[in-house]
């Protein structure tokens, strides 16, 4: 069926998000390569997403790991150097879809602290009809919790919700719950497969 809704998950999909990156440039390939072998910074910042206080959470982490007490704060002090720019051909598209009275949705996992210091970056995180971010739910993708209860909320079926994300396992969650889904590799894509459900026109998808 055609989608009634496009549910947008933020990170890679909106905003570029590739600690890595900012890392290698900071402090070189071969020194972040060792400090993500001894620190596990993904784990920390999946307890931010699942509602754990930011600096709370990043402080414990560098607290833990004294060698690299430095770097582990970059995390926190350096946040909006790590998580961007956004992506403008995403923007773009989903304000055509606004334009075009489609409903859209974001679902991202993504911190109450680290959501508050990107919002008044990136205004158009305002501009969703509804906003499902895992901090404030108090739970993540890919659990089936956090899908529930985006159907919970949202008044369309999941059949009727097109879900665009980066990761395949959050895909594959969506999708065996009944929802569309599109892994992200780029907004061309995304684009391509909106004009194809009629959502979009080739114009608006540019």
């Amino acid at each position: 069926m055609t989608p009634r809704a496009v549910v947008f998950d933020i990170g890679n999909v909106l905003i570029e998000w590739l600690p890595e990156r900012f890392f290698d440039a900071e402090i070189g390939e071969a020194r972040r390569k060792d400090l993500f072998a001894s620190v596990d910074l993904h784990y920390a910042n999946d307890l931010v997403d699942r509602g754990g206080h930011f600096q709370t959470t990043i402080a414990d982490c560098a607290a833990k790991h004294p060698d690299w007490h430095d770097e582990v704060m970059m995390w926190h002090d350096r946040w909006l150097d790590i998580a961007g720019p956004d992506i403008p051909h995403s923007v773009r598209i989903l304000r055509a879809l606004k334009g075009n009275g489609v409903p859209v949705f974001a679902l991202s996992n993504f911190g109450i602290g680290t959501f508050e210091l990107a919002e008044p970056v990136y205004p158009f995180l305002s501009e969703f009809d509804r906003r499902y971010i895992s901090g404030y739910m108090g739970m993540a993708k890919p659990d089936a919790e956090v899908y529930a209860a985006v159907e919970a909320d949202c008044g369309v079926p999941p059949e009727g919700l097109l879900f665009a994300d980066d990761r395949h396992e959050n895909i594959a969650a969506a999708v065996a719950r009944g929802w569309q889904g599109h892994l992200f590799d780029g907004p061309e894509g995304f684009a391509k497969r909106l004009v194809a459900d009629g959502l979009l026109t080739e114009e608006q998808a540019q």
